[in-house]
């Protein structure tokens, strides 16, 4: 699916309003002097409000992204785009992508 690309300075949380920061991104790769993020690493969650259990099953810790771009890759690995899809441990949430840059578009 087509999108904005991914880089450091995209705001990207849980469902449960926790900021997620990327472990794999490409420092060589800039876009808008931000680094590119790629697809296989996880993203660490911090400040998820959900709570723990017996309550709930919060809060989100990690997520892993399933999907990325089909054609743009940085050394083999597929970046990550404003579409793609990733779920929350170990609560099974989605990750919200809910602002990147807007110059930069990929499928």
């Amino acid at each position: 699916m087509p999108g904005f690309v991914v880089n450091t300075s995209s705001m990207v949380t849980c469902a449960h309003q926790g900021k997620a920061l990327p472990s794999s991104v490409v420092p060589t790769v800039l876009i808008m002097g931000s680094p590119v993020v790629t697809m296989p690493g996880p993203w660490q969650i911090a400040g998820c409000a959900l709570p723990p259990p017996p309550a709930a099953n919060g809060p989100c810790v990690t997520a892993m992204f399933s999907t990325g771009s089909a054609r743009v890759k940085v050394y083999g690995v597929p970046i990550l785009l404003q579409d793609s899809v990733a779920i929350c441990a170990p609560s099974g949430t989605p990750l919200l992508i809910t602002a990147t840059q807007t110059k930069v578009f990929a499928t």
